[in-house]
């Protein structure tokens, strides 16, 4: 659960920063620091087509004209227009915001000009710091007001657009009394920048563990590995000449997440996963007292706001509604698969013992990819070199343009680049095209792993849709990025099946950014509530895993043949096998989060042995004393006190696949249904209204005052219930 759609607003808990549309002020509409050059258009343009940002120092003049913008725009609210161009301000402000903040964080996670880098973060700290002028102008927040209260005179989207806005306004303290509000501006402040120092620490502080001889690490992961060389153990002066200084080769194992991963899978020798996993878990130690810091601000915030917990401040706008309804729903599901995941366990345990010439062994938590791995590939006759022959990069590519054809009737083709456009060579620009409709939008592919770029998978937003007038929409525009080894240069890359799945995973995020069609950018794309925002992300890697869409694009590398069924069928299996174990293992994260920012009788100073107790309380794992995983988890930051919203999309998506995709996965009836009552309303309509209409009843279940998904389908697919 590496992958995620980045919320950037979500971060900075600013209203303006969370979504954006049009402006029908008397006066042409301006544009400052914000059009994209057009594909028609001159051979030069600046990153991501935005003309200030030619040089590292254009995003100072890119932040300088958003706010000369926005300042209009607040004179122009000022005067007390009518309600529609009220909200239609409010939007244009929100857009002119969010393109800086958006790209800003794009280029810092992954830029390779240091220049560049420095200079998005000090351009997304100044609008950091506008942002709370913004937040506490009354006058936008009265303009806010009257028109939520004109509902009447608004369209039904301008309608929503008010009461979301106005209690943006809320959240960010606008009621609050000075010294209250202040204090509230200052946590805003503090928090962005303890979570920037989270994720700095994570990547300035990876660990690593050197291992001799080399013989110890197999052979299929030595390219991941960087050759070290010492003095061979015995060497002395006393030896003959020749013999006196010996050196032996090894290999310092980096404990970054993918590194650390391939070693627990592949790596035989116990005692080295045992040292590459104490010493993963154990780093960066810096983040312990960042991550107390930040529970401390966010509880700190939430009692201003009169929340007894950060969870209920962020929870109460969810579909959840409120803590509890989200721990029942942990706990509950929780009950269910502690069964079958301690039967997991107990196989893995005895799997062991074969394979050892001891008479008891104990299972650690560094056993579990090995074994299962190799319990996997043996039961299934799973060969990973095999699998990945199919799944060549540009063949997985080929399969997202064929998706995109058989369910929406679009093309995806990739368009030429500016001048300057493109942040580096490996990049890739596609267009999603409509025969009748025209271009949608636009799609940049960062696909390939490199030295300091972000180091997941994420979807990033660029620039929302949004509609300008009756006969003008402005396109969306994303970044799909990933980390998958290799480069476009380099000989052909081939995916491992979980590294599709990723990427039909984030599609699904960038899809639900292009193919909305709101409004107002407040609600584009993927600006939803949080626990339904992974739902289409969910429901997109199930295309990953049936036979029916893997045969139009899964193809040897070398002699062109389809990927055999039985082989789609091994995987399957294979995926099946310990499933318990992984829920498990979601609801343990999910648990961590709720916890650590949930109501507190004591201030939070050991978040470590909170883990530790909630391991061995949820799972049936043993804690490793002196680890703690949660310093380097980066999801407390993006979705904190919102993780649980993996298992809410898991749920729904399991429900749509079943009741809308699974007769008919590659149909465009399909698709029209997927893409009309899903994907293009964003946050424009309720998401249990959006559930409903796409499903019917059996989707969601309402719970102590809030909404739960109906887990049946879910369920029923991991063998944890009857059909």
């Amino acid at each position: 659960m590496s992958s995620l759609v980045r919320r950037t607003r979500a971060t900075l808990c600013l209203q303006f920063a969370t979504k954006s549309i049009r402006s029908y002020l008397h006066r042409p509409t301006r544009h400052f620091g914000s059009r994209v050059v057009p594909r028609h258009e001159a051979a030069t343009a600046g990153l991501y087509g935005f003309h200030h940002l030619k040089t590292a120092a254009g995003f100072r003049r890119f932040v300088d004209d958003a706010i000369e913008r926005c300042a209009e725009l607040v004179d122009h609210i000022s005067t007390m227009p009518s309600s529609a161009e009220i909200i239609s301000a409010m939007d244009e402000i929100s857009d002119a915001v969010c393109r800086v903040v958006d790209s800003a964080e794009l280029c810092r996670n992954t830029h390779p000009d240091r220049e560049f880098v420095e200079e998005a973060s000090n351009a997304a700290m100044r609008l950091n710091e506008y942002l709370h002028y913004l937040n506490t102008n009354h006058t936008l927040y009265a303009a806010v007001k009257k028109a939520e209260q004109d509902g009447h005179l608004l369209s039904k989207e301008a309608h929503r657009a008010a009461h979301h806005l106005r209690i943006d306004f809320e959240k960010g303290g606008i009621h609050l009394p000075p010294d209250k509000l202040d204090r509230l501006n200052q946590l805003n402040i503090d928090i962005f920048k303890l979570s920037r120092e989270f994720g700095e620490n994570i990547s300035s502080d990876p660990g690593h563990v050197d291992i001799f001889p080399a013989s110890r690490i197999p052979r299929q992961i030595h390219h991941l590995l960087t050759p070290i060389h010492h003095l061979k153990s015995g060497s002395s002066s006393g030896l003959p000449g020749p013999w006196r200084n010996v050196k032996e080769k090894g290999f310092r194992i980096t404990t970054e997440q993918r590194t650390l991963a391939s070693v627990l899978q592949w790596t035989a020798d116990e005692e080295v996963r045992k040292m590459a996993y104490i010493k993963g878990n154990s780093v960066p130690h810096a983040n312990l007292g960042v991550l107390e810091k930040l529970i401390t601000a966010r509880h700190e915030l939430a009692q201003i706001m009169d929340c007894t917990s950060y969870a209920e401040f962020i929870v109460k706008q969810n579909l959840a509604s409120s803590p509890e309804v989200v721990t029942s729903f942990l706990r509950d599901m929780s009950m269910m698969v502690r069964p079958k995941a301690d039967q997991e366990f107990d196989k893995i345990k005895n799997f062991k013992l074969e394979k050892s010439s001891e008479n008891t062994v104990d299972l650690y938590p560094w056993d579990e990819a090995y074994y299962t791995g190799i319990m996997k590939s043996s039961m299934h006759d799973l060969d990973s070199s095999m699998v990945s022959s199919y799944f060549s990069l540009p063949n997985c590519i080929e399969g997202l343009k064929t998706l995109v054809k058989s369910l929406f009737g679009a093309t995806f083709h990739e368009v030429a680049m500016a001048q300057g456009e493109s942040w580096h060579p490996d990049v890739l620009k596609m267009v999603l095209h409509h025969p009748d409709e025209g271009d949608l939008g636009y799609l940049y592919l960062d696909l390939y792993s490199r030295k300091g770029k972000y180091p997941g998978c994420a979807n990033f937003s660029i620039r929302g849709g949004r509609r300008i007038s009756e006969s003008e929409y402005q396109l969306p525009v994303v970044a799909l990025v990933c980390n998958f080894l290799g480069s476009r240069d380099s000989s052909i890359v081939r995916l491992n099946h979980s590294e599709l799945e990723t990427l039909f995973h984030e599609f699904g995020h960038s899809l639900h950014s292009l193919l909305s069609r709101t409004d107002y950018q407040h609600f584009a794309g993927t600006r939803v509530v949080l626990d339904f925002a992974e739902t289409p992300s969910n429901l997109f890697e199930y295309f990953a895993w049936d036979y029916r869409v893997l045969k139009t694009f899964a193809k040897h590398y070398a002699t062109g043949e389809v990927i055999p069924e039985q082989l789609v069928e091994s995987l399957l299996g294979a995926r099946d096998m310990f499933a318990a174990t992984e829920l498990q293992r979601q609801v343990f994260y999910s648990l961590v989060d709720q916890t650590l920012f949930g109501e507190q009788t004591a201030p939070l100073s050991d978040t470590s042995s909170v883990v530790a107790d909630l391991k061995r309380q949820f799972t049936s794992w043993k804690h490793v004393e002196g680890t703690h995983w949660e310093a380097r988890f980066s999801h407390l930051l993006n979705y904190g006190a919102g993780y649980y919203s993996y298992l809410y999309a898991r749920c729904f998506a399991a429900t749509i696949w079943k009741k809308v995709c699974q007769e008919d996965p590659l149909s465009l009836a399909t698709g029209t249904t997927i893409r009309t009552k899903l994907l293009q309303h964003g946050g424009a309509k309720d998401a249990a209204e959006i559930l409903h209409d796409l499903v019917g009843d059996g989707v969601l279940k309402h719970h102590g005052g809030g909404i739960v998904p109906d887990t049946s389908s879910f369920l029923e697919e991991l063998k944890l219930v009857e059909r």
